[in-house]
């Protein structure tokens, strides 16, 4: 009997924006690269499964399917998963992307996205993702961490219960910062975070700390430059929408 033919996917490496600084030593992400494969009909299957669209989750679902290393996808952060979601979409259908901005239609190359990097010395310690701020108006000292698909995860199932006792409830923000915020002046009590935020967060030191988690967490680059057609002056920094076309391009 003639051995049974053995296919070979070819797979990719992909560096990650946070370089695995916020991984423990012993998470396989903290080697700050995951291998992923070349997608395949099974992930066009996931891609239009009707259950995992209506869920929200057909995403999570395509990169899981494409990540080769033995790691746990919910302990990715969100700028590492932005990276992974990237190359699913180059790995998947090339590295160009058509869409359609202000009337126009535009291409950019995927590949050329920047990573926004993260800088170990904002980190308290390496491998740990736990950062230092000082609210600037209350100058109350607190620790942060960045959001990984885990805590996504609560926050949104928070915000479903939320809703269900009240249907005009849009409590997402605050819940976001008390999952964020690890400790307020040394006590790392949950009680204590919670009650911080719910009483005592004033809304200019809460909008401080979202501006500089943006600007340190690591992340991809997703602007272009945007050039009109009839001349006008360059429009920079649009962001590129990740809308149906990104993983349907013929949709």
């Amino acid at each position: 009997m003639s051995e049974e033919k053995k296919f070979k996917f070819p797979t990719e490496i992909v560096e990650l924006p946070s370089k695995g600084l916020l991984y423990p030593k012993d998470n396989p992400l903290s080697s700050g690269k995951v291998e992923m494969k070349y997608m395949t009909a099974k992930e066009e299957d996931i891609l239009t499964n009707q259950n995992y669209i209506r869920q929200g989750i057909v995403l999570d679902k395509l990169m899981q399917s494409l990540i080769v290393s033995k790691c746990n996808y919910d302990d990715l952060v969100v700028g590492d998963k932005n990276a992974i979601m990237v190359a699913s979409r180059i790995l998947g259908y090339g590295k160009d992307y058509t869409f359609e901005y202000d009337g126009q239609e535009v291409t950019i190359d995927l590949s050329e996205i920047d990573p926004k990097l993260i800088k170990e010395e904002d980190l308290v310690e390496k491998n740990t993702n736990e950062f230092h701020f000082t609210l600037p108006h209350t100058e109350t000292p607190i620790t942060f961490k960045i959001l990984n698909n885990k805590d996504e995860k609560a926050i949104e199932a928070e915000i479903k219960g939320a809703k269900k006792i009240n249907k005009l409830a849009s409590p997402e923000l605050s819940m976001r910062l008390k999952q964020m915020i690890l400790s307020v002046e040394g006590d790392d009590s949950r009680k204590a975070v919670r009650e911080f935020v719910d009483t005592y967060l004033l809304a200019r030191d809460s909008r401080a700390l979202r501006e500089h988690i943006k600007e340190i967490q690591p992340d991809m680059d997703l602007t272009f430059d945007f050039y009109p057609e009839d001349g006008g002056d360059t429009q920079e920094d649009v962001k590129v929408p990740i809308g149906v076309t990104f993983f349907w391009p013929d949709a």
